[in-house]
């Protein structure tokens, strides 16, 4: 007798996974988190540009060596965002961003005990090294909280801590600086990284939206791999860095040169200087606060992402470059309103150019083209504060240096924001890449 067959095991279906749920509170705390991790990222930088005046006269150095020290900042600082946004595939943001934050600290230890020009060279190497990947690992971390059609308002945020480091250390750093001397403003911000990467190891975990590696997806991860050739030269990446570069050289002649132009030329008190920073810093957080959301929303309602991001990326650096070719002409307030727009009005190119290149990427592969966008994009921290520093000393006068410094960041900038306008185009590139990648649609 033959015996019945047994039934056959039911079939599984495979379904794509489902869209994580949006945690907003814990999406939120992390967003204050990493605004106070950038407001902090951007003191640091500022602390050498707002000290620089008693430090060159206590060491007596020259411009030229000022500049120097400057730019020693990004000597490592292009490499460093390069490699780690390699390595942010396989690590987690936490501990990356706990790490950067607590090498920010020994980076500002130099000083406090030998100060000379070997010290803050060191330092500042080491804290550009460590700074290097902070915006692209930051954002990519924001990332990991947000859908794609919900980062406007946060990537803004995030950007938005550059122009707060501004707003609050000008004046912080400059009444540490004139009432305790430079070294209590190095000092304080050590405090302030550690007290960061504690909170940021305690608190800081990667995001529902991080894409991870299991069994189960590795195929189609290598399905959805592009070459990085293929993605690093399409015109919306090439555009956004450009944008960057842009942007970059602006906010590099601001943190090194801006508050001893102020000083040394116009004749400000340290105050009134650290005022006027404070202002320019608030300028561009508004524009922060205002414009990236409004285009989100005007993207969500059908516009483009080249016009919702492309575009005014491009507008503002070009913007930015008129009003540097134009206020070493003029004085009184039309020169400060043109300082502002100069070295403020180029920042919403910032969150933009992270948005248009995320437009194009996969995203497993989005931290290392984030890390690649940022390395080539803030080239000018390595270029702009040195080449000043020598302008000045070989002009005939200082306001010559400067003039000359100013005519030529203008060029660099109106061609930077010209290749963006014309070059970012997010759905053409991603329907051209691959159609795993193509921009989510309006909503």
């Amino acid at each position: 007798m033959v015996e019945p067959s047994s039934p056959a095991p039911p079939r599984e279906i495979s379904a794509s996974p489902p869209r994580p749920l949006f945690d907003r509170r814990r999406a939120w705390l992390i967003t204050a988190l990493i605004v106070t991790f950038m407001l902090v990222n951007y003191a640091d930088k500022a602390v050498l540009g707002l000290a620089a005046v008693p430090i060159m006269d206590e060491l007596d150095i020259s411009n030229s060596a000022y500049g120097l020290i400057s730019s020693s900042f990004a000597l490592l600082f292009s490499l460093s965002g390069l490699i780690v946004g390699f390595v942010s595939a396989k690590v987690s943001s936490r501990v990356l961003l706990f790490a950067m934050a607590a090498l920010w600290t020994v980076a500002q230890l130099p000083v406090l005990f030998v100060a000379s020009m070997p010290a803050l060279v060191a330092g500042r190497v080491l804290l550009g090294a460590a700074e290097g990947p902070a915006a692209s690992m930051s954002m990519h971390a924001l990332y990991k909280w947000f859908p794609a059609d919900r980062r406007g308002l946060p990537s803004a945020l995030q950007i938005s801590g550059a122009a707060l480091g501004m707003l609050i250390a000008a004046p912080v750093l400059t009444w540490l600086i004139t009432g305790f001397g430079w070294r209590s403003a190095y000092a304080a911000l050590a405090a302030a990284s550690l007290a960061w990467s504690l909170l940021w190891w305690k608190m800081g975990h990667d995001g529902p939206y991080a894409q991870k590696h299991t069994p189960g997806t590795e195929a189609r991860d290598r399905g959805n791999r592009l070459p990085y050739r293929r993605l690093l030269l399409n015109g919306t990446v090439l555009g956004s860095i450009s944008a960057a570069f842009g942007a970059s050289w602006a906010m590099a002649l601001s943190h090194a040169w801006l508050p001893v132009y102020l000083r040394t030329q116009l004749d400000m008190t340290p105050g009134a200087a650290a005022t006027f920073i404070s202002a320019v810093s608030a300028f561009s957080l508004v524009l922060l606060l205002s414009v990236p959301p409004v285009l989100d929303l005007l993207h969500r309602r059908g516009l483009s992402r080249r016009w919702s991001a492309g575009a005014p990326q491009g507008i503002a650096v070009t913007v930015a470059a008129l009003a540097m070719a134009a206020f070493p002409f003029t004085d009184g307030g039309v020169r400060l309103a043109l300082l502002g727009v100069a070295f403020g009005g180029h920042a919403i190119a910032f969150p933009l150019h992270y948005m248009t290149a995320s437009a194009v990427v996969p995203p497993l592969q989005r931290g290392a083209v984030f890390g690649i966008v940022a390395a080539t994009g803030t080239l000018p921290g390595l270029i702009a504060p040195s080449l000043t520093g020598h302008l000045l000393d070989s002009a005939a006068s200082p306001g010559a240096g400067y003039t000359q410094a100013f005519l030529l960041s203008a060029a660099v900038m109106a061609v930077c924001g010209l290749v963006a306008l014309a070059a970012i185009r997010p759905e053409r590139d991603a329907r051209r890449l691959m159609p795993a990648v193509t921009p989510d649609p309006p909503r």
